[in-house]
């Protein structure tokens, strides 16, 4: 059976912050002109990928410093740094109060050219439109590095994306690997109740305990304005590379966050060090990040080597009909976060409208 297809000026893919960001503009370009656009999300419910983290998550700023455009974030009673569960519950009817035309779940096999438009397709239906606003985010495209021997252990692997809280570890010998800031709070609660060894390429370093989200948003800014510029400017990671919220300071105080150097190779039972040492381990619990998840682009011809896409601002510069939002600072300062997508999705909004209006 033929899939419908549709029409319109703007396809935003992906509802979440930075998908619904991009929506919040669009709607109030719609209000003064004659456009038509739709947020086409995987999702089978709102909330983006906030409605997979693990149970105790939290934000790194307060409710009032995390907000989209348009409506601040409500407190969440009892607790300075909102959870996962509530930012979800933020982006949910941050959907219903500006009315925004999310389809779900609509999962975007690949955008290719369509004459003088692009097309978005999808199992739902084609979508052809002037300009595509990718907003897809990466939680689903985990990285895990290629290291020898990963297939010869015998014990359970996971990664971020697996983990909902301590329980199914309880009692066990659990290796977490990387240095940032997933790892320390996972390692923070796992530790708890399990024996933990941090493992990452390189020694972590908490944040002072005063630089939380608000100022790492003011740093990330201040140095795409110098790098702008030509000039260098004092870099988050010139600080540290774990923010200090409250767990973590916990588990700090505890002594639990000193990390291991990164291990050369899997045995059956564990994992071997260069210096020969060899420990062995039920579990090892992947932090170590994500790429963009960008699949959907390839027959465009626009992903690099690395997976990425060459962009000016947030346009791509081998096909000047798409956008992308929210993939990190290369498509816009802080734009990972809940207000950097924010303040990066106005400009790519207007950017990708005004030539039709």
């Amino acid at each position: 059976m033929a899939t419908p297809e549709h029409e319109v000026d703007v396809v935003v893919i992906g509802a979440g912050q930075a998908g619904l960001a991009a929506g919040y503009f669009l709607r109030r370009v719609a209000r003064r002109e004659d456009l038509d656009f739709v947020v086409l999300d995987a999702g089978a419910s709102p909330g983006g990928s906030w409605t997979h983290y693990w149970d105790s998550l939290r934000l790194f700023s307060p409710a009032e410093h995390s907000m989209l455009p348009g409506w601040w974030m409500p407190p969440e009673e009892g607790h300075e740094y909102p959870s996962a569960r509530h930012v979800a519950r933020y982006l949910a009817e941050y959907e219903r109060r500006y009315d925004l035309p999310v389809r779900r779940p609509v999962r975007v096999r690949r955008v290719e050219r369509s004459g003088e438009r692009l097309a978005v397709v999808s199992e739902q239906g084609t979508w052809r439109a002037r300009r595509v606003i990718s907003a897809t985010g990466s939680w689903s495209a985990p990285h895990v590095p290629a290291l020898p021997g990963r297939e010869l252990f015998e014990g359970e692997q996971a990664h971020t994306v697996d983990y909902r809280n301590p329980n199914r570890f309880a009692g066990l010998r659990v290796a977490v690997v990387g240095g940032g800031n997933s790892a320390a709070q996972i390692l923070a609660e796992l530790s708890l109740v399990a024996q933990t060894t941090w493992i990452a390429s390189r020694p972590p370093r908490l944040l002072p305990d005063d630089v939380d989200g608000r100022e790492l948003f003011s740093i990330a800014t201040r140095r795409q304005r110098a790098a702008e510029e030509g000039r260098r400017v004092e870099g988050v990671e010139d600080l540290g590379d774990v923010v200090a919220v409250p767990s973590v300071r916990e588990a700090r105080d505890r002594g639990v966050l000193e990390a291991e150097p990164m291990f050369e190779r899997f045995t059956p039972t564990g994992l071997l060090w260069a210096d020969g040492t060899e420990r062995r381990f039920d579990a090892v619990l992947w932090c170590t990040g994500f790429r963009p998840s960008l699949g959907h682009l390839a027959p465009l011809g626009v992903l690099d080597a690395d997976g990425r896409v060459a962009v000016e601002g947030t346009r791509s510069v081998l096909e000047p009909r798409l956008h992308l939002l929210g993939y990190g600072d290369w498509t816009g300062a802080a734009s990972a976060t809940i207000i950097g997508a924010g303040r990066t999705a106005k400009g790519a909004v207007a950017e990708a409208t005004d030539p039709l209006v």
